[in-house]
């Protein structure tokens, strides 16, 4: 699994191995290199574009010939940010790439002196190798070398700023998830997303652990086995639960708990997506791909102090004889009993179990904080367009934990929106009679219904038994929801476009810089 690696220049006379430079500026000019410069006045006379548009000039003091002029406007306005200089970057590297160049040489000028800009070369990085990635089943039948023809981007920093070593590790963990996350439902249906996970951590310091035994699964993970029935009698199909685990070195100083949902197929089940809307449902595995690619870029940094659990619920949530329905009432790892109200709703059942299983252990572990990340309802992406949103309990909320991630993703262009939960999330989900103590969802689709991606959270606190440990318990557990089904994937278009890896940069900048 290779990637378009970063290499760091600290000056211009460095660039002799590059074949291409991009110039990624709020100026149609260069500031640090007057032959440069030279060049881009002498095409301004003839090419108006320059400084509006992204361009590609032939410039005899460029590497490879090449100069790619890409602006990132003036940014002036209020809402511009760091993601102006990543798009250009993006913009520019795919012109150089058309134009044969395999070691492009990445420039940031112009820079505005607010803080939020300060990581434009690095979000540059991450940006243009986002542009570069292509789908693994292409890779595997066409090859690598030749879908990817880069193999090195480099960036010139003067000031010694950029950390390559993080952003390797960052990238590799980015590019596991979108794996993960944007491949077909039968390569990585449940077994094969759990193998993909042990080849990813082979000889790593992170530990893997499958588990596939059906009547462990149904008496551990009663909610997300009943998911998984009309999935057993296809064995390629039969659910995983994937446990990832790394320690750091040294006295342990924070423990961060993942529960992500591995949907690999979502047909809705027994309420069957219809007019389309099943297209592109292979998709409904970002969250547990982002769990897995936060993984590698800790297997690939190996901070000290730190304690990480991870856990993935894979299961593909088929239609048949055996599918679990509505009005079902299922008891929970926790002792819950969950009324089901639409099948449609199954990634919260498929984490809320391992979410549990996280709340007996967190209480005798070191400073924990519990975390589920999903593309959960269609809601999150009405209520915030591309932008992960954050639901978080009292003790969460006391120390900070959304507003962290929320700061650190803004400086690194993975940025999200906080929502907080209320009581009316709580009233949605309660109990209509004495044989259930949950209702599991409305019977809906969540874009219709007012709260719709905070009153999940409220499930998964309540079914998972998290709320007996909120800010006024004896024990308060701090737990983040993380709904990224706005921000998993470009433009929205869940069948066609590629995974973003969101929300890999926010943790790994908030837990491991």
């Amino acid at each position: 699994m290779s990637f378009p690696l970063p290499v760091v220049l600290s000056s211009w006379d460095e660039v002799s191995d590059c074949d291409a430079l991009i110039l990624v500026s709020n100026q149609p000019h260069c500031q640090g290199n007057a032959a440069i410069n030279s060049d881009i006045e002498a095409a301004q006379n003839v090419d108006h574009r320059i400084g509006r548009e992204t361009v590609l000039i032939y410039s005899n003091s460029a590497p490879g010939k090449r100069l790619v002029l890409a602006p990132t406007g003036n940014l002036l306005k209020d809402v511009d940010d760091v993601r102006n200089f990543g798009d250009a970057a993006k913009q520019g590297l795919a012109m150089a790439v058309e134009a044969g160049a395999t070691k492009p040489l990445i420039v940031v000028e112009g820079l505005p002196s607010h803080s939020n800009f300060q990581n434009a070369l690095a979000v540059s990085y991450l940006s243009a190798c986002q542009g570069l990635w292509k789908p693994l089943e292409a890779r595997e039948v066409m090859g690598e070398e030749k879908l990817e023809p880069v193999t090195h981007i480099f960036l010139l920093d003067a000031d010694g700023k950029t950390n390559a070593e993080f952003l390797t590790a960052l990238e590799s963990g980015r590019r596991l998830a979108r794996d993960l996350c944007g491949t077909e439902p039968e390569r990585m249906a449940p077994p094969k997303f759990a193998d993909y996970c042990e080849q990813a951590f082979a000889g790593s310091s992170v530990q893997v652990s499958v588990e596939s035994d059906r009547k462990t699964l149904e008496t551990e993970y009663p909610l997300l086995a009943a998911v998984a029935r009309a999935s057993q009698s296809v064995e390629r199909h039969q659910p995983r639960v994937i446990h990832l685990t790394y320690q750091g070195e040294g006295p342990i100083e924070r423990t961060l708990m993942l529960v992500g949902k591995a949907v690999t197929y979502d047909t809705g089940g027994a309420d069957l997506k219809v007019g389309g809307h099943m297209a592109g449902m292979s998709r409904d595995k970002g969250g547990a791909a982002a769990v897995a690619g936060f993984m590698k870029a800790i297997a690939e940094l190996k901070p000290k102090g730190l304690k990480v659990i991870a856990k993935i619920g894979a299961v593909r949530n088929s239609i048949g004889a055996d599918c679990f329905v509505a009005d079902e009432i299922i008891t929970a790892h926790s002792g819950k009993r969950v009324r089901i109200g639409n099948t449609d709703a199954e990634g919260r059942l498929v984490m809320c179990d391992l979410l549990s299983h996280c709340r007996a252990q967190a209480t005798s572990e070191v400073n924990p904080s519990l975390f589920t990340i999903a593309t959960l309802t269609g809601h999150a992406a009405l209520t915030a367009g591309p932008y992960t949103i954050y639901v978080e309990n009292g003790p969460a909320r006391q120390q900070g934990l959304a507003q962290q991630l929320q700061a650190s993703g803004e400086a690194w262009g993975d940025c999200g929106e906080i929502s907080r939960p209320r009581r009316e999330d709580w009233k949605i989900i309660r109990p209509r009679s004495e044989a259930d103590d949950v209702l599991s969802s409305n019977n809906g689709p969540s874009v219709s219904i007012a709260r719709g991606h905070q009153f999940p959270m409220a499930f998964l606190s309540l079914a998972s038994g998290l709320d007996e440990h909120g800010q006024f318990a004896e024990k308060p557990v701090p737990y983040c929801h993380i709904d990224i089904a706005g921000s998993g994937v470009e433009s929205g278009d869940w069948q066609h476009d590629k995974p973003t890896a969101a929300p890999v940069v926010a943790l790994a900048s908030s837990f491991l810089l």
